[in-house]
């Protein structure tokens, strides 16, 4: 596990770091508390993969799909309005996950049953207003 201290100034070479850190993956889960900047994390992993779509945390739709500028779809998750596992499901979460493409899931202990261990975490904590620890 490598670990960045940043500030969100710094996102985009979090993200970059993050991506060449895991290259051949795809399933990507974010935890940490509200607020902690996961979705500003997932904006610059957007950014740095080439969508050009305003991207936004789909809390209340659940799943946002974006495109890259090579026109491969990217999905973004937030599940902290799902009570279970078998909610995620119903949304058809398991064909994205196998899709190949990205899938960067905000809550993501929400749905670790379903994931089975299959995705990289990464943790984000607040060690001030201003800077964050990254855990990838």
């Amino acid at each position: 596990m490598q670990a960045i201290k940043a500030t969100e100034e710094q996102l985009d070479q979090v993200a970059e770091a993050i991506l060449k850190a895991h290259p051949e993956e795809r399933v990507f889960g974010f935890y940490g508390e509200m607020g902690a900047g996961k979705t500003t994390l997932i904006k610059a992993l957007c950014r740095s993969l080439g969508v050009r779509d305003v991207t936004s945390s789909p809390t209340f739709a659940i799943i946002n799909e974006y495109w890259t500028e090579a026109g491969e779809p990217l999905y973004h998750f937030d599940f902290y309005r799902i009570d279970e596992p078998a909610d995620a499901t119903r949304v058809g979460f398991e064909e994205y996950l196998y899709s190949g493409h990205y899938c960067f899931i905000e809550w993501t202990e929400k749905v670790e049953e379903i994931l089975q261990g299959d995705f990289v975490p990464i943790t984000i904590e607040r060690v001030d207003d201003d800077t964050r620890l990254f855990k990838y």
